[in-house]
């Protein structure tokens, strides 16, 4: 079903925001695999502060892949759902480090710095074509993720 007619939005537009946002499910996905395998995986004298850290970055992150996915199909296309698929279009990599907490934080800044920027991108986009949905769900993210990227790179001392 085509969406725009009702959202009021033209269709060339929302195929390419769509595009975009399936790109960025796929680095949400790797990013939200990597720090349920952080959680459950780390050891040491950081275990009792990451482990739940971890566990609630996790969580956020899979509303944020439904919400995202809400969006794509809103704009009359379809979520990406498929491992393969995000292991194609991500370029956050899945992570090996997972049990220094010290690595994984490091990890998860890259991880928001991927992220963030693709989000920027569509903030971009979804202005010209006038999709002020996406865009303020991308900026509310932004906002969200940047204090997170602080408060992450104040843990690590920086």
């Amino acid at each position: 079903m085509n969406n725009s007619n009702i959202i009021g939005l033209n269709e060339k537009d929302c195929q390419k925001i769509a595009e975009k946002l399936n790109v960025l499910i796929a680095n949400y996905s790797i990013f939200y695999q990597n720090t349920r395998g952080a959680h459950w995986n780390i050891k040491g004298d950081q275990f009792f502060t990451l482990h739940p850290k971890f566990e609630e970055l996790y969580n956020n992150l899979v509303l944020k892949i439904d919400e995202i996915a809400e969006r794509i199909l809103t704009l009359g296309a379809t979520p990406n759902h498929n491992y393969s698929d995000y292991l194609k279009l991500s370029t956050i990599k899945e992570s090996k480090e997972v049990s220094d907490g010290t690595k994984f934080v490091e990890n998860i800044l890259d991880s928001f710095k991927t992220i963030i920027s693709l989000q920027r991108e569509l903030l971009d986009i979804t202005e010209e074509a006038g999709d002020e949905g996406t865009n303020s769900q991308m900026s509310d993210y932004i906002t969200e993720q940047e204090k997170e990227i602080w408060m992450y790179n104040a843990y690590l001392g920086k």
